[in-house]
């Protein structure tokens, strides 16, 4: 379903970022995959929050770069979920909760299609970053191989057992 993904791309007049997917698999299992925390781990940071719902706090660990502040804003389940975190700006700060005057915020829609689900991205806020064109390009990246790895959970690669 997924021989030719969607780049991720920036609208630099909305200072956003947005990816749209497929993904072979029921929106129940992608749904999981983008809100609990177990399954979020397994594709995307490590991600621990002390909760389920909106006002859920936690953090994303990813590899080579450190933890990043998080934070669940809305739900609308199983179609959408918004999260805030802390963006480049807050690199190498000791904060332990998300800074409303420099996040950004991160929604995943999902849709049910005929062979799976259709998820999209969208990432706003990248106008109260110090770096607005700097921020949209590495989170542009970012989506892509985050996705990515998303997208491999469900359809493994092509001769792998």
């Amino acid at each position: 379903m997924t021989d030719h993904p969607q780049p991720a791309v920036i609208d630099a007049a909305a200072f956003t970022v947005r990816r749209t997917i497929r993904i072979a698999a029921p929106v129940e299992k992608v749904w999981a995959a983008v809100t609990e925390p177990e399954h979020i781990s397994r594709w995307f940071g490590r991600t621990v929050l002390d909760g389920t719902g909106p006002g859920a706090t936690g953090t994303m660990t990813f590899e080579g770069y450190g933890a990043v502040p998080i934070r669940v804003e809305a739900i609308d389940a199983p179609r959408a979920v918004t999260y805030r975190w802390g963006n480049d700006d807050a690199r190498g700060r000791l904060e332990d909760h998300v800074d409303e005057g420099t996040s950004t915020v991160f929604n995943f829609t999902l849709e049910a299609v005929a062979d799976g689900t259709q998820l999209t991205v969208v990432e706003t806020g990248f106008d109260r970053t110090s770096d607005p064109a700097a921020n949209m390009a590495a989170h542009q990246e970012g989506w892509v191989s985050e996705l990515d790895k998303l997208i491999a959970l469900f359809e493994p690669a092509e001769g792998a057992a």
